[in-house]
């Protein structure tokens, strides 16, 4: 772990005219860092950041390794699928924001349990977080993946894959769960697992190349002080948070809002803080960590076992205070 109280200069000072280019899919937890940077957060803390949409892990990981991006955010498990070794660059330094609803399996009338759907058709893709949301409910119950048929679909394209009556669940998120479960009223459609179930375990992280870190830690932990003030000032002025976000996802303010109410919230500094933990009591992200690698490796998602120990530096974090976001 780093040392912070090492570094004589300040803060602002160390981190003056760091660029931080950030890659990062299209998603409304990510939202802090947009409007962090509209409030000026940002700046104010010496740095100038930039935010690439791309959903390619592929890219992001090579933009990590290459020095062309210096933040990438992404959820627990999808930060260890392939083709991420032990050896690929990128540690997660702290969290932005968790799924409370926003992923799921939509089934129709005739599927009461998880049990139900042995024999039956899911259609979804291998690699969103209702696949593994999924997969845990079908543990509990003594299945697994193989006692169905998966359909690959595509998460944006669940909603006219339901229509096929053949198909007993899709797999997706929101807004095509609430909306595949009102168009399909006819059929008993109902969410049959959400995210809501499973607190603390689809978590975005904020991942950095360690050895770049290493060498300015201070503007780290400033980018993180910028989303945290950016999340704080969401609890304290949501309307104004969602007016400055929407415009950058190309939605209305009651769109951007509906893509949020229900679906996600954002993780502040103190819930952050729980869930890495201390270096010597590290959080219940490590627990949900090493609980995805296991179903990441039983799925095929994930070639290699990562260690949890190995994956996360909450040093930056830790070092942040109350008095660092006013």
């Amino acid at each position: 772990m780093l040392t912070f109280g090492l570094f004589a200069v300040t803060q602002a000072a160390h981190a003056e005219d760091k660029t931080i280019r950030v890659i990062c899919n299209n998603w409304s937890g990510f939202a802090p860092v947009f409007v962090a940077n509209d409030l000026g957060y940002f700046k104010k803390l010496g740095l100038k950041v930039s935010v690439k949409f791309d959903d390619e892990q592929a890219d992001a990981l090579a933009g990590i390794a290459h020095g062309d991006i210096e933040v990438d955010m992404r959820t627990v498990d999808d930060y260890q699928r392939r083709p991420r070794s032990p050896s690929t660059p990128g540690v997660m330094i702290g969290t932005i924001d968790e799924s409370d609803g926003g992923d799921g399996v939509v089934a129709d009338g005739s599927i009461k349990t998880v049990s139900d759907l042995k024999g039956k058709t899911v259609a979804m893709e291998t690699d969103i977080p209702a696949y593994l949301l999924l997969q845990l409910e079908l543990s509990k119950a003594g299945l697994s993946y193989k006692d169905m048929k998966v359909k690959q679909t595509a998460g944006s394209d669940a909603l006219s894959v339901f229509s096929d009556t053949s198909v007993a669940a899709i797999g997706t998120f929101q807004p095509f769960m609430n909306k595949a479960v009102t168009l399909d009223a006819k059929r008993g459609a109902h969410i049959l697992v959400s995210s809501a179930s499973y607190p603390g375990t689809i978590v975005d992280a904020i991942i950095v190349n360690q050895s770049k870190l290493k060498a300015d830690p201070v503007a780290y932990k400033n980018f993180l002080i910028g989303v945290y003030k950016a999340i704080a000032y969401y609890k304290t002025q949501p309307a104004n948070f969602i007016h400055l976000a929407a415009p950058h996802f190309n939605l209305s303010d009651k769109d951007f809002q509906a893509s949020i109410d229900g679906s996600l919230k954002y993780t502040s500094l103190d819930m952050a803080k729980q869930y890495f933990g201390a270096t010597q009591k590290p959080g219940s992200i490590y627990h949900t960590f090493d609980t995805l690698m296991q179903l990441n490796l039983a799925n095929g998602a994930s070639d290699h076992t990562l260690s949890a120990a190995s994956s996360f530096d909450n040093s930056a974090l830790q070092s942040i205070t109350a008095n660092d976001l006013k």
